[in-house]
């Protein structure tokens, strides 16, 4: 028996390309159409899988006849009379046992043994790794235990006219995969598991949601001016009223003004868009969760936050000790989702860190000259503008995010950092605000509302200020939600 014996790898792209354009045309020119518009599934791979795995050895179940349709991923040849292919669909496999005997074509009309044996030569010579392929016939088990259909016709549904990454050698180049990610999904199998894995999150995220009364909606994605968070913006411009637009860099103020409207917890699951540097944990575009629920503190928020993730990983695994992967290096860990979280205090952690006692208030030019003088003492880089938030964020990357490998909550971040948080209740200086790491990387941003019109537009003003002085990430000021609250 011979392995994989439509063996491409020592054919060039360009050659196996044009040799399968050239057969194509040519199935053209005699009449027949190689790209047929239907082919009748009656099941799933999965579900003949679930049904009939049980069967004994050597069994073939010649009533239960099947039409199924999938990927050729191998193909094997014991005879000219007996062919071997495994055929996935949906991430499920099955083997398609081809024998001669079986055969009966797919004309409809009674065929000799030499036309048969002619029909079955040509289609099966003809399918090579990488097909979508269409099989129906009856279920059975192989002498070796091996679930297969044994198929009474086969046809070709779609030729793949490139040559696929072998499954030895696969294809571990990430910018390939990242852009062609249909390539990545035929050749990696785990990638599809990132994509259902992702689904259940987000699924599960929302019905806990719904479930204690949050309203999910829809906000403007293009917008007069972008708002909700420190980021730059893409901008575009609207033809008919001739103004400037953005897309959003967050939903924050239109969800908030739903708040203002009357709605006691909305939530938003959608796409944000911030026109910034791109590497491995940054994205211009990516996906958000983000809610609001009156009535509600940051401590409540943390108890939520702390619930939510650890019961979703439990869902998700049936455990909370998983293993994770590091985005910088791809080194695994064993991370634990057992809640409560660990909680770093801001300030506190950078003076342990540096030995500084750090002003109260942290937006003062002579504050500046400190957090400059910690950074140059432990080499921590800050591009321009170096801006007092910008600085501490950076120390904040320094000293304290390395620390949350586990899940762990960063809190009581300093005002100048939060122009929509609200001040702490024991210190004007600080907020109440949180933000949860998890291997050394953000995932979720919180803290109690700012809801004093006045101090709010006084934090947008100072932000403005930063912004006017070359940040281009800083908030500006949004009437609109000013007027709101």
């Amino acid at each position: 028996m011979t392995d994989d014996i439509h063996d491409t790898s020592t054919e060039s792209e360009n050659t196996y390309y044009e040799t399968k354009k050239t057969a194509i045309c040519e199935l053209k020119r005699n009449g027949f159409n190689p790209y047929p518009h239907v082919f009748n599934t009656t099941c799933t791979i999965k579900s003949i899988c679930d049904q009939h795995g049980s069967i004994e050895n050597g069994v073939h179940l010649e009533t239960v006849i099947v039409s199924v349709g999938g990927r050729g991923e191998s193909i094997r040849e014991s005879s000219k009379k007996l062919k071997f292919y495994t055929l996935v669909q949906n991430g499920s496999k099955i083997q398609i046992m081809a024998n001669l005997k079986m055969f009966t074509g797919d004309s409809g009309v009674q065929l000799t043994q030499e036309q048969l044996t002619q029909e079955f030569t040509k289609v099966t010579s003809e399918i090579s790794r990488g097909d979508i392929v269409g099989f129906t016939g009856f279920v059975g088990k192989s002498k070796t235990g091996e679930l297969s259909i044994f198929p009474h016709t086969i046809i070709i549904l779609s030729r793949c006219l490139r040559i696929l990454p072998t499954s030895h050698f696969g294809l571990k180049d990430e910018e390939t995969r990242a852009r062609r990610r249909y390539l990545d999904l035929i050749v990696n199998p785990d990638t599809r598991n990132t994509f259902v894995v992702r689904n259940k999150i987000i699924q599960y995220i929302r019905k806990t949601l719904v479930d204690i009364d949050f309203l999910e909606v829809q906000t403007p994605i293009l917008t007069p001016q972008a708002g909700g968070a420190s980021a730059k913006p893409f901008t575009t411009y609207l033809n008919d009223l001739k103004i400037d637009m953005a897309l959003r860099i967050a939903p924050e103020l239109y969800l908030k003004q739903l708040i203002v409207g009357g709605f006691d917890r909305v939530f938003e699951i959608g796409n944000q868009f911030r026109n910034e540097s791109i590497d491995r944990t940054h994205s211009p575009e990516f996906t958000s969760l983000e809610m609001y629920m009156t009535y509600t503190d940051y401590n409540q928020l943390m108890t939520f936050a702390e619930n939510l993730l650890s019961s979703l990983v439990y869902m998700l695994y049936g455990t909370h000790q998983i293993e994770c992967r590091k985005f910088n290096t791809g080194d695994t860990l064993i991370v634990d989702f057992t809640a409560p979280f660990k909680r770093y205090d801001f300030v506190k952690e950078i003076e342990n860190a540096t030995g500084y006692i750090l002003p109260k208030d942290l937006s003062t030019h002579e504050a500046q000259k400190i957090l400059l003088e910690i950074c140059d003492l432990f080499s921590v880089e800050c591009a321009h503008p170096k801006t007092n938030a910008r600085l501490l964020d950076k120390l904040a990357g320094h000293f304290i995010e390395p620390k949350c490998v586990n899940p762990s909550f960063i809190i009581n971040h300093p005002l100048v950092m939060s122009p929509l948080a609200k001040w702490h209740r024991d210190d004007k200086h600080i907020t109440e605000r949180f933000e949860l790491f998890i291997t050394g990387y953000e995932f979720m941003n919180a803290y109690t509302e700012l809801n004093d019109p006045f101090v709010q537009r006084e934090t947008f003003e100072e932000q403005m200020k930063a912004k006017n002085s070359g940040d281009a990430e800083a908030c500006e000021i949004d009437e609109s939600f000013v007027n709101a609250l």
